[in-house]
């Protein structure tokens, strides 16, 4: 029950717009999840999102869960880049840091309710929804804005 409710969710407004901003500027985007990717592609489709990314990457290939370091790096190999040459965008404070200790560069959207640990790592990318963490995150990978 609970997750066919996840599999049916629809995204927030700024969402599809801010995907394709990203895009356009030629960033790769992919999904990376604890979920299996069976599911979280079917959520994608339903929320008519799928065809923004490039791939979906699910930790269960590796049989652990974000935010081991494992699971950024099989992304990181997945991708053919490094971790440092990747950016996690995430709403969970736990996914910032685990994508930080594993040499990530990180993004938060701060939606209603999520905050991140005052005393842990922080992104250098915070805003409140993912039109402005799309356009702080062009400015800072691509001098854009």
């Amino acid at each position: 029950m609970i997750l066919s409710t996840l599999q049916k969710l629809r995204p927030y407004p700024e969402v599809t717009q801010s995907l394709q901003r990203l895009r356009d500027a030629g960033l790769t985007l992919a999904i990376l999840t604890n979920s299996t990717a069976q599911a979280a592609e079917a959520q994608l489709i339903h929320a008519e999102l799928r065809d923004y990314f490039e791939q979906v990457i699910s930790a269960d290939e590796i049989h652990c869960f974000k935010p081991a370091p494992e699971v950024y790096h099989l992304a990181a190999s997945r991708l053919s880049v490094e971790p440092a040459q990747m950016r996690l965008v995430t709403t969970y404070d736990w996914d910032v840091t685990g994508a930080l200790r594993a040499g990530c560069a990180a993004a938060f959207v701060a939606r209603p309710g999520q905050i991140m640990n005052p005393f842990g790592p922080q992104p250098d990318v915070k805003e409140a929804d993912l039109g402005e963490v799309a356009e702080q995150i062009l400015a800072v990978e691509l001098g854009q804005g």
